[in-house]
């Protein structure tokens, strides 16, 4: 039994799903159905939605400029934290989900909506990363997810559905991948990618140029940080939406950011995933430069290990707990000498660190020459070297030794056969 439902926010993209939902929903629940579409950077994307939205049956329609307070609030702090998934996966889907749900919510309560739909399938991530954020935020709503309800089995299945009630969509039986797209990048999934075997068509790349067809001289950038944030590029102020576009159309143009990878759904399903991440990849790249210099190695180490656990709470939808705030407050406090300048070479779909400063730099130079230097004792080496291998060479010695050999260290163990 469906529960009843008089008004519901559904989160609407125009793509195959959502089209589908939108009337499914009216015909299945009888309700008012309002939709919402958060700009986070889709750009063509956005073109014509309203009019569809309202033609397909929709009350009404959200469109909302998030862009600034996407990269603000949910992709810099992921960055600071240095979170990757899976050694690979820059987070772009993920953090994406908890601002579009969270405004939903807001737009629930504004409109006296009683439920909340997404177009989410029953095998992915993205189902959890909504479901969480709207029982974080009202676990009153009523949540409604057509994939885990419906008859509809396929995208096969849903484009037939969208044929038979006259419902225009895109996509089509031959071009059939799964994308999302936003400022930070652009994920495919599904189609010929189901094969992992199978290399990625350089047609279905949308953002990247080919490295192969990238320009044949690299080319230089310098960024600059304050406190682990970027905010220069080449010297020049930019805001976030700025800065993020000026280098996305840099790496892209030299074919920098694309990751083919397998990765493990919460779900338990292993799934093939290709992004393109071309922005984020020069700034988790230069930001990992600037650690190198400003972060002492005890420190460092840490944050790599807060930087996986930050990673697991994107990706699993847990963006909305206490424990997501305590690490961004951890992180915060080890990112403060984080500012500085660092400069990237970028060619043919790498980037790699030739430079980088900071005023609160912790290298030496006088320190780690190679050369003559008068403020570093080599001699001290050896008593550091002796106590920190000490419990090794008293290990060292018992197996040399045998148990009980040691001087007072009691009565031998008893063999028995």
């Amino acid at each position: 039994m469906r529960p009843k439902v008089t008004k519901c926010v559904l989160a609407y993209s125009g793509g195959l799903d959502t089209s589908v939902i939108l009337t499914w929903l009216k015909e299945n629940y009888q309700c008012e159905v309002i939709c919402y579409t958060a700009d986070l950077g889709q750009e063509e994307e956005l073109e014509g939605l309203e009019a569809k939205a309202l033609a397909t049956g929709a009350s009404k329609i959200y469109i909302e400029d998030l862009r600034e307070e996407f990269i603000t609030n949910y992709i810099f702090p992921t960055l600071k934290a240095g979170a990757i998934y899976e050694r690979e996966y820059l987070l772009g889907t993920s953090f994406a989900r908890p601002l579009i749900a969270k405004r939903m919510v807001e737009i629930a309560a504004q409109e006296g909506a009683d439920a909340v739909a997404h177009g989410c399938t029953g095998k992915g991530n993205d189902q959890v990363r909504f479901d969480l954020t709207f029982r974080a935020l009202n676990p009153r709503l009523t949540i409604i997810a057509p994939w885990r309800e419906w008859e509809i089995r396929s995208r096969e299945d849903a484009l037939a559905y969208a044929a038979a009630h006259n419902i225009p969509v895109r996509q089509t039986t031959r071009s059939i991948y799964s994308r999302d797209r936003n400022i930070w990048h652009l994920s495919h999934e599904g189609g010929p990618l189901e094969d992992p075997w199978r290399e990625p068509e350089e047609e279905m790349y949308l953002l990247t140029v080919s490295p192969e067809k990238a320009p044949d001289a690299p080319e230089y950038v310098e960024i600059d940080f304050c406190q682990g944030v970027p905010v220069a590029v080449n010297g020049e102020k930019k805001g976030p939406v700025d800065l993020l576009t000026t280098l996305n159309k840099l790496g892209a143009k030299h074919g920098v950011g694309r990751v083919d990878m397998v990765e493990n759904r919460l779900v338990g399903i292993k799934s093939r995933g290709v992004y393109e991440t071309p922005g984020g990849t020069l700034l988790y790249k230069a930001l990992q430069g600037l650690e190198s210099l400003v972060l002492d190695g005890e420190t460092m180490h840490y944050k790599d290990l807060l930087a996986q656990k930050y990673a697991e709470l994107v990706y699993y939808g847990r963006w909305f707990t206490p424990l997501r705030e305590a690490l961004d407050a951890a992180v915060n406090k080890l990112m403060e000498p984080a500012t500085g300048t660092v400069r990237l070479k970028v060619y043919k779909g790498h980037c790699s660190v030739v430079g980088r400063k900071s005023p609160y730099s912790l290298y030496r130079e006088d320190y780690a020459t190679f050369g003559a230097d008068t403020v570093y004792d080599q001699a001290d080496a050896k008593g550091f070297i002796n106590l920190f291998g000490l419990s090794m060479k008293v290990r060292a010695l018992l197996n040399i030794e045998g148990p009980g050999a040691a001087e007072g260290a009691g009565p031998t163990p008893v063999k028995r056969d």
